[in-house]
């Protein structure tokens, strides 16, 4: 996000894009730190259709201090992280297809593709249950460490960023990355990246500019 944009809209759009790319539907939420508190989704609002209108500033309680609606159910997901991880300056949570088919099986994300890799290891919240509450929010963070992204068993997938762009670049990775081992693991065994090839991507690919570029290319898609 640019010093020029604004940070609802970049919220908005980044959930719309989501929605677009089939990584959340109905559900699904994306928030940006904003002082004390964050700008996060009604989660009443209508993913695919969101405008900076839909977007209220709520403390970390969950306390809505501007705009209409109330925040999402798992609110408590987002606070918990943000208050865990001071380096954090957005967050988005789906239920995604692909990640979410690997964790019901019992399958490890492995780094089969080059922008996959930046995820990895991508450690695994052992419950299906909801972030509804700041108990369960206090065990993602747990699992969730000082990572990028944890997977939910049978639930979904979180992302964490310092900033709006890398935390979406990086769900849609994850989500490509799970997709492309799932497909390979029909017809045999996939190639997995040596930890020395995934710290090269990692070198490469791990910066701003790239996920700018990402989110470009996802916008204009949507916009096309």
């Amino acid at each position: 996000m640019t010093d020029t944009e604004d940070p609802k809209a970049s919220l908005a759009l980044c959930l719309r894009m989501l929605e677009h790319n089939r990584i959340i539907d109905y559900n699904g939420h994306a928030s940006i730190r904003q002082g004390a508190g964050m700008l996060i989704n009604a989660g009443s609002a209508q993913r695919s259709r969101l405008t900076a209108d839909d977007i209220c500033l709520c403390d970390l309680d969950g306390q809505v201090i501007e705009g209409t609606g109330k925040p999402p159910l798992e609110f408590h997901l987002h606070a918990g992280i943000y208050r865990a991880r001071p380096d954090v300056m957005a967050i988005c949570h789906a239920h995604p297809r692909w990640s979410t088919y690997l964790t019901m099986t019992g399958h490890t994300y492995l780094p089969v593709f080059a922008q996959g890799s930046l995820l990895h290891p991508l450690p695994v919240l052992d419950t299906p249950d909801s972030i509804n509450s700041a108990d369960m929010a206090a065990r993602l963070c747990g699992v969730l460490g000082d990572g990028p992204a944890a997977l939910m068993k049978s639930h979904g997938a979180v992302t964490v960023g310092g900033s709006i762009e890398e935390a979406f670049v990086l769900l849609n990775y994850l989500e490509e990355n799970a997709e492309r081992q799932y497909h390979a693991l029909q017809i045999g065994t996939p190639y997995v990246f040596s930890e020395a090839e995934v710290a090269a991507a990692r070198a490469k690919l791990f910066n701003p500019g790239l996920f700018r570029r990402t989110w470009d290319h996802h916008r204009a898609r949507l916009e096309g």
